[in-house]
C-alpha cells in the first residue's frame, strides 16, 4: 500500500498492488514467532488497510457507485466496517493479550474474501473497467496523492481510531474470555 508502487498508474493497479502487500505482511505474520516482531507487522497491517479503505471509500468507490451492481457496492462497505472493528481492536492489543493472533487471522481471511470479490471476473474492479465511463488514470492519480497524504498523517500521529459507514457504533457488551 503505502510503499508499494503500482505497475500502471491506473487506480484499479494500485490497489491491487495494496492487496499483494498486505497479503505479504499476512504472511510474514502468520511465519512469525517474535511478539516484537508479529506487533510491528500488525500495526504496519492496520496502517495499509486503514490507508487502502481511505481511499477506496473516499475516491474509489464514489467514482464507481453507478457502473457496479449496487449489491457489490454495499457490501463493500460492510466489508471495510467488519475489518475497521478489528483493526481497532488489533491496534488496542498486543500479540500477549488472549485472541490477538486470532483477531489477525480471521481479519487476514476478512480481507482475502474482501480482495476475491473485488478482483473477480465480473466483481467490482471488472464492472468499473468495463464502464468505461471513469477515467481510472486520473482515478489512480488523485488516490495516489491522497494515499501519500494519508501515510505520512498515520506516520506522524498513528494510525486513527476506525469510523464505520454501515455499522452504528453500538459496542457490544463484553466479557471475560472462555476459560
Amino acid at each position: 500500500m503505502p510503499t508499494t508502487k503500482p505497475s500502471n498508474s491506473d487506480a484499479i493497479s494500485l490497489l491491487k498492488a495494496d492487496h499483494r502487500k498486505v497479503e505479504g505482511l499476512f504472511q510474514r505474520y502468520e511465519k512469525s514467532r517474535s511478539n516484537s516482531v508479529r506487533l510491528k507487522l500488525a500495526h504496519e497491517i492496520c496502517l495499509e488497510l486503514s490507508v487502502h479503505t481511505t481511499i477506496e471509500e473516499e475516491l474509489f468507490y464514489p467514482a464507481v457507485k453507478g457502473t457496479v451492481d449496487g449489491d457489490i457496492y454495499e457490501e463493500a462497505y460492510v466489508e471495510h466496517d467488519g475489518a475497521k472493528s478489528l483493526i481497532a481492536e488489533i491496534l488496542a492489543g498486543t500479540p500477549d493479550d488472549d485472541f490477538y493472533d486470532a483477531k489477525v487471522k480471521v481479519l487476514s481471511e476478512q480481507i482475502k474474501h474482501h480482495v476475491k470479490e473485488e478482483e473477480q471476473k465480473g466483481g467490482m474492479f471488472a464492472q468499473a473497467k468495463d464502464d468505461g465511463d471513469v477515467d481510472l488514470v486520473a482515478l489512480g492519480k488523485a488516490m495516489l496523492a491522497r494515499k501519500k497524504e494519508l501515510v505520512a498523517q498515520m506516520k506522524s500521529a498513528g494510525v486513527p481510531k476506525p469510523v464505520t459507514r454501515s455499522m452504528k457504533a453500538t459496542p457490544p457488551a463484553h466479557s471475560s474470555p472462555l476459560a
